[in-house]
């Protein structure tokens, strides 16, 4: 388990909204910043925090919008995806830099991507896992029935108030499920899952994090051949993720000008902390490489 002592804790506003964020490492050091997934908050690179801290990286994790102590504003358009990233960038500037590192997992990967998109003059490395570009999602979940099928729940979530009641049921049961049945077994135990009840118990917290998936649908996305991404790349994707199929990575990753794909042959869709060790390695490595 993580030593809180070790991290900095507050909040900041920034894109009009409140966010709460953990911090590790001096404040001089090159800017990383972390972007969590569903259903999870900052707690879900607890492996990754400290290890990148004394890499020499200032290490930012944000709640995102909607999660945990986070602000939740009301209504589906407050999380669009250009709102989403637009908070990342503006959180950069927060910390007084122009050039950051972007690391996200899950939702937090597609956010990530989308900054990279959109912002790359501010971008200058970007590290994704277990989500391909949103556009490919997206063409992946209309055209691949294979995606579609582990896709399901997301036209589940588009049913306003039942997803939010489904969840919060015994205990939260839905979604303890999907944090430790689909990972490698051991990796998320009772001590870890009293974190995440908690967060997932803050008022709006469920409605907020739902409306991620059902703001997805009203963004127009081009189609993904449409799209680059001209920041250096690394994609990391378990080869047993239940919720996602390889080819969208294989996909996503031909839309970089400087791209890696590295598959973990054993780990699911929570490879950060299926494999933390292997992963903070490969992210050390990545954020020290030089590119040209």
């Amino acid at each position: 388990m993580i030593d809180f002592s070790l991290l900095r804790f507050s909040h900041v506003t920034v894109n009009g909204v409140n966010l709460h964020v953990v911090e590790a490492g001096r404040d001089g050091d090159p800017l990383v910043i972390l972007l969590h997934g569903f259903p999870e908050f900052w707690f879900g690179w607890r492996e990754q925090i400290l290890p990148l801290a004394n890499a020499g990286y200032h290490v930012v994790v944000p709640d995102q919008r909607g999660y945990n102590l986070s602000e939740k504003p009301k209504g589906i358009a407050a999380y669009d995806i250009d709102n989403l990233a637009a908070d990342i960038v503006a959180l950069g500037g927060y910390y007084g830099h122009e050039h950051f590192a972007l690391v996200g997992h899950d939702w937090g990967a597609a956010v990530a991507w989308w900054v990279a998109q959109n912002y790359p003059q501010h971008i200058n490395r970007l590290a994704t896992m277990s989500a391909p570009h949103p556009a490919v999602w997206v063409d992946g979940f209309r055209n691949d029935p294979r995606q579609r099928r582990k896709s399901y729940y997301v036209r589940l979530f588009q049913i306003p108030v039942l997803p939010e009641l489904a969840m919060r049921a015994r205990k939260f049961r839905a979604l303890t499920d999907a944090v430790t049945d689909t990972a490698v077994p051991g990796t998320v135990g009772e001590a870890e899952l009293a974190y995440y009840r908690d967060a997932w118990s803050q008022p709006g917290a469920l409605t907020a994090t739902v409306n991620w998936y059902r703001g997805i649908w009203r963004h127009t996305m081009l189609p993904p051949s449409t799209y680059r991404i001209r920041v250096p790349t690394v994609m990391v994707w378990g080869a047993k993720d239940r919720y996602g199929e390889t080819d969208l990575a294989r996909a996503s990753i031909k839309l970089c000008d400087q791209g890696e794909l590295v598959v973990f042959e054993n780990a699911t869709h929570w490879v950060q902390t299926d494999e933390p060790q292997r992963l903070n390695a490969l992210l050390v490595e990545f954020l020290k490489k030089r590119f040209d």
